[in-house]
């Protein structure tokens, strides 16, 4: 008589999921193309075959998920900073951590994100997941003048999602050096705030895009 096999546990599929994830992570940084076969990844990862579709559906869910993952590293981070006082240098401490989490490994984070370009007939969650980092940075919005709190609520947490991933895929694309990547992306943010903020975050967020221009300038 045959054994009904039993269904695993969450923590066990949750466990597998990782381990195939950070098999896809390992094959990225040590592809020249940056890139894998579902067939390497299940061996990479010590699965079976059919273990990453049966998981993730497809090699680009993969890339979806790993994104995810980046975001959320970036957002425990965030949680474990000092506390900042106001939303400005909550937002800026955020660019600071999240420019940090895809510079620590870029051979593995710029195929992440570049992967998020490509045409898809299965669209993801990146933009959302990216969405409420920037709206738990925002905070309790001290710091943002108070007739615009309602329109920094629904919109800003957006903006900066667009805009800090129009940021990191010029970076992508070779177009900003490694080295001005925190530099771009603070400017980016400050140029998105200067509209909402009090006077007297104005001369910081200005300071900022004053160097920028310094940097881009011909």
């Amino acid at each position: 008589m045959s054994r009904i096999k039993p269904p695993s546990s969450p923590d066990s599929r949750t466990a597998k999921r990782e381990r195939v994830l950070d098999a896809a992570a390992r094959l990225l940084s040590t592809s020249e193309a940056a890139d894998f076969s579902m067939r390497d990844l299940a061996e990479e990862a010590g699965v079976s075959f059919a273990t990453p579709f049966n998981y993730f559906g497809s090699k680009m869910a993969i890339m979806h998920a790993l994104s995810a993952r980046l975001i959320d590293t970036m957002t425990a981070r965030f949680a474990e900073a000092p506390a900042a006082a106001d939303a400005i240098a909550r937002i800026l401490t955020a660019f600071d951590i999240a420019v940090g989490v895809l510079l620590e490994a870029p051979a593995i984070t710029k195929p992440v994100v570049g992967s998020l370009g490509s045409p898809t007939t299965e669209p993801g969650r990146v933009a959302d997941h990216s969405r409420v980092l920037w709206a738990v940075a925002l905070g309790d919005l001290t710091g943002i003048r108070e007739e615009m709190t309602a329109i920094a609520r629904s919109s800003l947490p957006d903006h900066l999602a667009l805009g800090f991933r129009g940021c990191i895929s010029f970076w992508v694309a070779g177009e900003i050096a490694d080295e001005d990547l925190h530099e771009r992306a603070f400017a980016m943010a400050a140029a998105l705030l200067l509209g909402f903020v009090q006077p007297q975050f104005q001369d910081r967020l200005t300071h900022l895009l004053r160097l920028d221009a310094l940097k881009i300038s011909p």
